[in-house]
């Protein structure tokens, strides 16, 4: 399968191998590695090997590839040491453009779980 790059891209860098990264799961088509600033105890990112800028710019082509990533999202916490649905969990955000927090024009998800910084009480 041949994958889109963008060769000024970071995230297509690390999936590339040009840039190190501490790698959670590969596949043809999906790369996740532990975020380099950690939210939580248990913090990675999926993305897609293709260059896709952002949410926004998914089409019905993606749908596969969506619904690999939210298949895949609760095997890797686990195996990353969240406990198991309902006592545990994880969450999952996508960020979406400047003003929805997206720091890196490349569509990723976060994976975030383990006692929670923004748990309330």
């Amino acid at each position: 399968m041949s994958h889109t790059h963008d060769a000024d891209c970071i995230f297509c860098k690390i999936v590339a191998g040009q840039i190190p990264s501490r790698k959670v799961y590969e596949d043809e088509e999906l790369y996740a590695f532990h975020d380099i600033a950690p939210w939580a105890p248990v913090h990675f990112l999926i993305v897609p090997k293709t260059h896709i800028a952002s949410m926004a710019q998914l089409g019905s082509e993606h749908e596969r590839l969506m619904g690999r990533i939210m298949l895949l999202a609760p095997r890797l916490a686990l195996e990353q040491g969240c406990k198991p649905y309902p006592e545990g969990g994880f969450r999952v955000v996508v960020n979406t453009g400047a003003e929805g927090g997206q720091e890196v024009p490349h569509l990723h998800v976060h994976v975030m779980g383990g006692p929670r910084p923004w748990a309330r009480g």
